[in-house]
């Protein structure tokens, strides 16, 4: 009796160690939301080691937080509030603190409609107007907040498409290796090139200006591959993936593939797109054939062919994030109101469903 009891005792110390493991190896992440429904704000959210999803709950009441960013120290997050209030929208910072997130500041995001945020290293904030079609520069302090604006960048310019008759700049990113701010603008179907002046606070533009996207793209997202060197672009209107490279200083269109298989001929627009950290797989979403599209990256001269497709198990996957460990996808269903976890093989890039959780209009995810 002695010995059972002994190895009771010890199945149940191995068995506890393990649960706090896997708690230990468990990643917050925060959603971002669309609050016209039941959402009220940005929630918090936990995937475990095993992909399963578990709510936090509600952690700051703010409007339309349809995207989220956070500094390098993790100590503030910012998110824009997508509205026109007298012809501009906003972006709101907060100091993160355990399971909460306190209100720090406010600014005008240079347009209406911010629905995209990003920072870089030194603090230095970008936001893209999409009913403003163009790209305010700010810049972020952990104790007093967010400054006013420094500048704004305006696009010019429409296309052929019915989406395309004014600009709406839907994303904006500083390079990782120099000073250069790629700004993506589906209105007027380009990639537009600039740098930030501090002294004269001021957004100039490069040489090269603009990219012109294939004819109809309507380019939305973008993803720097790990070796900076490589562009892949989400086209919208089109449903393609488009590989940039820049060639004798210029940057080019290398490749564009599908993201839909060849005898889907129902609607469909695209939304997001990232990469995997080893640089050998590229995912973008699908809203209307609902799925996420998986390509494998040729190493030498990062061209993409295609691997299959992973529905989504709900609707409309306006955004989707890969796990701090690159072993787990998850999707932001914004029509089905849910997250849906699913494992990643990191030799086939494909996916397989793990687990799925409510969310109310989720429409972004931020680790």
């Amino acid at each position: 009796m002695k010995k059972i009891s002994m190895l009771i005792v010890i199945s149940l110390f191995f068995s506890c160690s393990m649960s706090k493991i896997k708690e230990e190896k468990a990643s917050n992440f925060y959603v971002g939301t669309y609050t016209d429904g039941e959402s009220e704000g940005i929630y918090k959210y936990q995937i475990n080691a095993d992909g399963k999803l578990k709510q936090i709950g509600l952690v700051a009441k703010t409007n339309n937080p349809s995207y989220l960013a956070k500094t390098k120290d993790n100590k503030t997050l910012l998110a824009v509030d997508e509205t026109n209030e007298n012809g501009t929208g906003f972006v709101n910072s907060f100091r993160i603190e355990k399971d909460s997130l306190v209100f720090v500041s406010k600014s005008q995001s240079g347009g209406t409609h911010p629905c995209f945020v990003s920072i870089n290293d030194d603090n230095q904030v970008l936001v893209a107007n999409y009913s403003g079609g163009n790209v305010g520069i700010l810049e972020i302090d952990n104790q007093s907040g967010l400054t006013n604006l420094l500048a704004v960048q305006q696009h010019v310019g429409n296309t052929i498409h019915p989406k395309q008759q004014k600009p709406h700049a839907h994303f904006a990113k500083f390079h990782p290796t120099k000073n250069e701010i790629i700004a993506v603008d589906l209105g007027t179907n380009q990639l537009w090139f600039s740098a930030f002046d501090e002294l004269k606070n001021e957004l100039q533009f490069t040489n090269q200006k603009t990219l012109n996207m294939n004819v109809g793209a309507g380019p939305r997202h973008f993803t720097f591959h790990p070796n900076n060197k490589w562009l892949y672009v989400v086209n919208e209107l089109n449903n393609t993936v488009s590989l940039v490279k820049e060639k004798e200083n210029l940057y080019v269109i290398d490749q564009t593939i599908a993201m839909l298989p060849k005898d889907f001929k129902n609607y469909s627009k695209a939304a997001d797109i990232h990469i995997s950290k080893d640089g050998q797989f590229v995912y973008a979403s699908n809203r209307g054939y609902e799925s996420i599209v998986i390509y494998k990256i040729h190493p030498e001269n990062g061209t993409l062919k295609l691997v299959g497709f992973q529905d989504v198990k709900g609707k409309h996957p306006r955004n989707f994030s890969l796990s701090p460990d690159d072993n787990f996808l998850l999707v932001a269903n914004k029509d089905s109101n849910n997250i849906v976890s699913f494992k990643r093989d990191n030799k086939s890039g494909k996916l397989t469903f793990v687990d799925e959780i409510f969310a109310p209009n989720p429409v972004c995810v931020l680790f």
